[in-house]
């Protein structure tokens, strides 16, 4: 394990530079698109530190050992076949590798936008294959100011941050609007149980 933890950790840290060089690169690109007038130097953050990129793959590999079958706190993951163990690590393994890239690259839009005079907010992205969850925060639009929230993602997740600037108008995607109009018609109205309304009405209609 340690060996591994050690050579995950140098696929991280690769990966996740890249992904904080290159959204360093979109945050300009967006603020000169912006029009923004004066210049700004993006902070690039350093890759995950070496214990979170290990706690997160323990978590992924912990139904890989063997557990006593008729001790009552094995799960059922424990109780399967080692090569289905083994298959189920590997996915868990790929999301967390993948969810500390991505979130150093949206960790850089984020610290961008809490240092940049010019920024106002930013407002999430999700992809057409997002999950419920991600697309109700999507349609919040440019709610999400410097210092009042970090980015919820999950394992798998591909949405992203995009900032907004001072004196510019930020409008829904087209995909977004229909996500806003099927959460207001279906999900709106009844309080503690809109999540799961939206996920329906996103089955049904979207």
């Amino acid at each position: 394990m340690p060996d591994w933890f050690t050579a995950m950790q140098e696929v991280v840290d690769q990966y996740a530079r890249t992904s904080a060089a290159l959204s360093a690169e979109f945050y300009d690109a967006q603020r000169e698109a912006a029009g923004v007038p004066d210049s700004f130097t993006v902070p690039v953050p350093d890759p995950p530190p070496a214990e979170q990129t290990e706690s997160s793959l323990r978590w992924a590999t912990k139904d890989v050992w063997e557990r006593d079958p008729e001790d009552p706190r094995t799960t059922d993951a424990q109780r399967e076949p080692l090569e289905v163990r083994l298959a189920q690590a590997e996915k868990k393994a790929e999301a967390v590798a993948q969810k500390l890239v991505t979130d150093t690259g949206r960790g850089t839009v984020q610290e961008a936008v809490r240092q940049d005079r010019q920024a106002v907010a930013w407002a999430r992205t999700a992809g057409l294959n997002a999950c419920a969850f991600c697309r109700m925060l999507s349609i919040r639009g440019a709610v999400f100011k410097q210092d009042t929230v970090d980015f919820q993602a999950h394992d798998g997740c591909h949405c992203m941050a995009l900032p907004v600037y001072r004196g510019q108008r930020f409008e829904l995607s087209d995909k977004a609007r229909e996500w806003d109009r099927l959460y207001r018609e279906y999900a709106a109205p009844f309080p503690g149980d809109q999540l799961r309304r939206f996920r329906r009405a996103i089955a049904e209609h979207g």
